[in-house]
């Protein structure tokens, strides 16, 4: 049998494994073992006295190939911006934050769910997981919107899209972990997500304006703060913009000349700048220990699918599937663009039934290359005939494309789960009334990924000048 064959049985396997709801991490990491055994096994002529040979070489794969690419330094800088949101949280900089977009925005319609989105924005310039975004405005933002008047589904709903932003805005773990799948440079790749990220938080904000304004009962206006009051909530939201600052600075020196340190040292330096901020506003202990398993917990979940899903992209290096899939695409006898947009529409199905993480390290080993192969030649000769673009910057504006479809698998039934997430927080929620808060956004969604498509300079304008 041939290699190939072998791997689209065993990659069949994978998918029925995750339909069937057993977890990306597990599914992925069984397949892949029993993927490269029986590669070995065949390679031997099925043979029953070289099984335990085949075995072995696949136990010994399958352990050393993880390790090896989770030991990889950027990888550490996903913890250290997990814990960068979990400390602003208890250190009360949120409220703050919440609070004076609320007092700035509050006057447009629908102002309470703007301030949310405004709020969940600046709030994920510190924040690297969409899931602690949505967790932490669960508890802050759906109270006041209910106390307001606002229906419970919508409020919900609002949360749970607003939070995806915490994906595509630096500091974003997928962001990271893309970079390193497809081995393109982490801090071009976040600086690339500050306007698309902007961008998409500008179009909830109009999706939520124009609700509210043909249907008044989605959001009443808030009204009553003086412009002293509105200054006045500036100074306790400053620390998270002075955070962002001194991570940007410190990573990309916008002064000129080589960076101050890496994405890791300015994401373990922010950390360390919050925690001090979060002991003198009188955290103790307890509110640490929090923070800290939290963080552990969240970290624990993206590097245990990381884990998982590189022995099944191992096993599809010796099944070549990607070599052979990226030839197939390269002979369609249609546009780079078209197929472009048929590759997110299926990530956008393959969203309702996977997480986002591992649906992203799951397909890039085999997608990736056959994108940057459209048009056929060379990877770099490719893309400039294809899209009009370098190799590098095609795959800084591929990654954003994808890292926003995975937002919008983030909010997608029956596995969004940001959704979940925010039904578990709230007691007087369910997962149903969620989804159908969140439904307006999918069409927000879409037309940002439309325009980005149109436009990529509003992806690749930023990371040009760096």
């Amino acid at each position: 049998m041939e290699a190939i064959d072998i791997g689209l049985i065993v990659s069949g396997g994978l998918l029925l494994f995750v339909f069937l709801g057993m977890r990306v991490a597990f599914a992925a990491a069984l397949a892949g073992f029993v993927g490269l055994t029986w590669i070995f096994w065949n390679k031997f002529g099925y043979d029953p006295s070289k099984f335990m040979k085949a075995l072995t070489i696949s136990v010994k794969t399958a352990g050393q190939i993880p390790h090896a690419k989770v030991s990889n330094q950027a990888l550490s800088l996903i913890p250290t911006f997990i814990l960068i949101g979990y400390l602003a949280y208890y250190a009360g900089l949120t409220k703050a934050l919440f609070e004076a977009a609320k007092r700035w925005a509050g006057w447009m319609p629908g102002g309470m769910a703007v301030a949310t989105v405004f709020a969940t924005a600046g709030f994920s310039a510190v924040s690297g997981a969409s899931v602690a975004t949505s967790a932490v405005f669960a508890r802050i933002a759906i109270p006041e919107m209910q106390a307001m008047g606002y229906n419970k589904r919508f409020a919900a709903g609002v949360v749970a899209a607003a939070g995806t932003l915490a994906s595509l805005i630096p500091p974003s773990a997928i962001l990271v972990i893309y970079a390193i799948i497809v081995e393109q440079d982490v801090g071009k790749l976040l600086l690339a997500g500050f306007v698309p990220g902007a961008f998409s938080a500008i179009v909830y904000v109009s999706l939520i304006v124009g609700m509210a304004m043909i249907w008044p009962s989605y959001g009443p206006k808030i009204t009553g703060y003086s412009w002293r009051e509105k200054f006045a909530s500036l100074p306790p939201a400053f620390p998270i913009f002075f955070v962002v600052g001194i991570i940007i600075f410190f990573i990309y020196n916008p002064f000129g000349g080589d960076p101050w340190g890496t994405p890791t040292e300015g994401g373990a330096l922010g950390a360390f700048v919050v925690f001090l901020m979060a002991m003198f506003k009188g955290m103790r202990w307890p509110q640490l220990k929090d923070a800290l398993l939290e963080t552990a917990k969240l970290s624990a979940m993206i590097f245990t699918i990381i884990w998982g899903v590189l022995i099944y992209v191992r096993f599809l290096g010796f099944a070549q599937l990607p070599s052979a899939f990226a030839d197939w695409i390269s002979g369609l006898e249609q546009s780079p663009m078209l197929t472009l947009v048929l590759i997110l529409l299926a990530y956008a199905v393959l969203g309702m039934f996977m997480d986002a993480i591992g649906m992203l390290l799951l397909t890039l080993p085999v997608v990736y290359p056959a994108v940057m192969a459209l048009n056929g030649g060379e990877m770099v000769s490719a893309a400039e005939s294809a899209f009009g673009m370098s190799g590098p910057m095609c795959a800084i504006w591929f990654g954003i494309l994808v890292v926003k479809m995975a937002e919008f698998c983030l909010i997608t039934p029956p596995i969004g789960l940001n959704c979940f997430v925010v039904a578990g927080v709230r007691d007087d929620l369910t997962v149903q009334d969620v989804f159908r808060g969140v439904m307006p956004f999918f069409f927000a969604d879409a037309a940002t990924i439309g325009l980005l498509l149109a436009f990529p300079w509003i992806v690749l304008w930023l990371p040009s000048l760096a």
